[in-house]
């Protein structure tokens, strides 16, 4: 089961996230979304529980308590939605110039 965990403080490493989650069940894995440019935190992350009832167990338990000063959002992880916009074939999108136009 992926869940998501939000409103983390910034300074709320991936190895206290895991022992929270850890009361509840197995975790398979834990990762906290960081800024590509500046490497902070950028306050959410998801945690993957390979049983679904320790899940929803932490899901429910977790949602609301408090972590590192701040009171975390817990919920089971929705699918990330599909923009139209695939890292595909680029040819789609206009501007520049290639060596045809010149």
């Amino acid at each position: 089961m992926d869940i998501f965990v939000g409103n983390l403080n910034y300074a709320s490493t991936e190895d206290a996230v895991r022992e929270l989650f850890e009361e509840y069940g197995e975790v398979a894995s834990v990762k906290i979304i960081s800024n590509r440019e500046t490497g902070r935190s950028r306050g959410f992350g998801f945690i993957e529980m390979p049983n679904e009832s320790e899940g929803k167990a932490a899901v429910e338990a977790l949602d609301g308590k408090e972590l590192d000063g701040r009171q975390i959002r817990v919920s089971e992880a929705r699918a990330k939605p599909d923009s139209g916009q695939g890292r595909g074939d680029r040819s789609e999108f206009g501007g520049g110039s290639s060596e045809q136009d010149r």
